[in-house]
């Protein structure tokens, strides 16, 4: 079982999110709203791997990001992005180059994300 971080500004996404790694996953779930409670959480409960939203009010993904990839490098990380103005794959392209491991449109589908969990955390058990 590993400890995941949820970070979403959409409260529904998150609540989905938490119950598929939860119920499924067979995870521990810890949730923030932006990336600026995550990097609090983490820092009080280290987590294992981040899902992270892209476009949030505070401290958007990609800044959440980089600063996961400078401060805590070993911790996992998967973008996930609904788009905003230009679509999702630009914003996720973006994710990539700042440190995400996988990134996924939303929305997300269930045996994907708990694929990319199950891949990302293998990593470390080899």
């Amino acid at each position: 079982m590993a400890r995941i971080l949820v970070v979403d500004d959409d409260a529904p996404t998150r609540d989905l999110l938490r119950l598929i790694l939860e119920r499924v996953g067979g995870h521990e779930v810890a949730e923030a709203p932006d990336g600026k409670v995550a990097l609090r959480i983490h820092r009080q409960e280290p987590v294992d791997l981040v899902v992270t939203d892209i476009i949030m009010p505070e401290k958007e993904g990609i800044e959440t990001i980089r600063e996961f990839r400078k401060d805590y490098p070993a911790v996992k990380i998967i973008a996930i992005s609904g788009g905003g103005k230009t679509g999702p794959e630009q914003y996720l392209q973006a994710a990539r180059g700042m440190g995400a491991m996988r990134t996924f449109k939303k929305p997300i589908k269930r045996d994907e994300l708990l694929q990319a969990v199950n891949e990302l955390l293998e990593e470390d058990r080899q």
